[in-house]
């Protein structure tokens, strides 16, 4: 298996993306075209530099100074213009539409009312689509990445004054594995933030794999304390199909409610995942006095159950939780990319030695496509499903070919 492995020690941003990805050998030429034919008044070149003692590659946005903020249509607009491939395409509209989606969570707005500021600019949509056209020629089947080093300190955007990582970049890093770093700074911004979700399946520090090649992408900044780079590890890895089982230690947190409206513990729903917790549920119980209520549970890793339960008490005015810890048993998982007609559509796989392959697919990729594109949500969840099956059949095949 070809797998690219992003070493964000000092953060990921888009022009660092594609300056690490022209550095590990990606042709510039069909770069420049697809950007130059989006039909923008932006020039992108890329030259050799030394970044704290890195030979390195930085790229160079040239485009002049715009009053106009774009919405999300206008630059879907431009995308679908340009002379891309199919996947190029998909995947710089699936970046811009992860952006969007974070600011508009961010900031309390619809997609469609969202302004890109600064990600709006001529150089972000070039270090973007241009990234998305370099990816693509890169060639691999799997991209991983180390945690990711987000910075500290505060930043002056279009929004003002705003704490590192700022609000969209928090919102896109949801889920992922962050990292301290010496230097202050926003090492993460939005743009790489939204590359790197949109296509990293595994976050783990180092990736078994034999390295062919490395690229080392360059800021535009300098620091004393480290270097400013973002590093790719090309190589290649052998597919774990028959990893041991995994087994971890979880809690579970428990309040019994008997005078909470349901609106309420809705809300509480929401805030809870929006938190980090792995699941959360709620069962009719019969109370003392006979009052029917419900207890309200809640699955969650160890470092993040003070966070849990001070929403529980905020929001639903418990007088208490239970905690327990209990024992899991998972499957091995992975996150597999199946083509639709209407685009890319993310896809759970699960397994584990001796068992059978769970795939599910991702809801949020369903319904995305089933609102944009009108079509009914069962016919692209059952379309996914059958490609699904369809693509590990072959990866069987393949396997049985290979232990021949």
């Amino acid at each position: 298996m070809r797998i690219a492995h992003f070493d964000c020690f000092s953060g990921i941003s888009g022009d660092m993306t594609l300056a690490a990805l022209f550095d590990l050998g990606v042709p510039t030429e069909p770069v420049y075209a697809g950007i130059a034919s989006l039909g923008l008044d932006v020039r992108v070149d890329a030259e050799r530099v030394n970044k704290g003692g890195f030979a390195a590659t930085q790229v160079y946005v040239h485009a002049p100074e715009e009053d106009e903020h774009r919405h999300l249509p206008d630059i879907e607009a431009i995308i679908s213009k340009g002379n891309l491939t199919d996947k190029q395409r998909d995947l710089a509209l699936k970046i811009f539409r992860r952006l969007a989606e974070a600011e508009a969570k961010a900031h309390g707005v619809s997609v469609d009312e969202v302004h890109f500021h600064e990600v709006g600019a001529l150089d972000s949509i070039a270090d973007i689509v241009g990234s998305a056209i370099a990816l693509d020629l890169l060639g691999v089947e799997k991209f991983t990445s180390s945690p990711v080093a987000v910075g500290s300190g505060t930043v002056k955007c279009a929004h003002g004054i705003m704490p590192v990582p700022t609000p969209a970049t928090a919102e896109l890093l949801k889920g992922v594995p962050w990292r301290s770093a010496p230097a202050k700074g926003e090492l993460t911004t939005p743009t790489g933030a939204a590359i790197l979700t949109s296509i990293v399946s595994e976050w783990l520090d180092t990736p078994t794999m034999t390295i062919e090649r490395i690229g080392h992408g360059a800021g535009s900044k300098d620091f004393l304390e480290q270097p400013n780079l973002l590093r790719i590890f090309l190589g290649r890895a052998e597919p774990r199909e028959r990893p041991v089982k995994e087994c971890d230690t979880v809690w579970i947190l428990e309040a019994n409610l008997d005078d909470v409206p349901g609106e309420i513990v809705g809300y509480c729903f929401e805030q809870l995942f929006a938190a980090g917790a792995l699941d959360v549920w709620t069962t009719p119980i019969q109370m003392k006095k006979h009052r029917p209520g419900i207890m309200l549970s809640v699955l969650t890793a160890e470092a993040n159950i003070a966070v849990l339960e001070a929403i529980i008490f905020r929001e639903t005015q418990t007088f208490g939780i239970r905690r327990s810890p209990a024992q899991r048993h998972k499957l091995q998982r992975e996150i597999v990319t199946v083509e639709t007609p209407w685009g890319p559509v993310a896809v759970k796989r699960g397994w584990r030695e001796g068992g059978t392959v769970v795939l599910t697919p991702e809801f949020e990729d369903c319904a995305r496509i089933a609102r944009d594109k009108n079509v009914m949500l069962r016919e692209v969840m059952d379309f996914v499903k059958i490609q699904s099956a369809k693509s590990e059949e072959r990866r069987a095949t393949k396997c049985d070919k290979n232990e021949e």
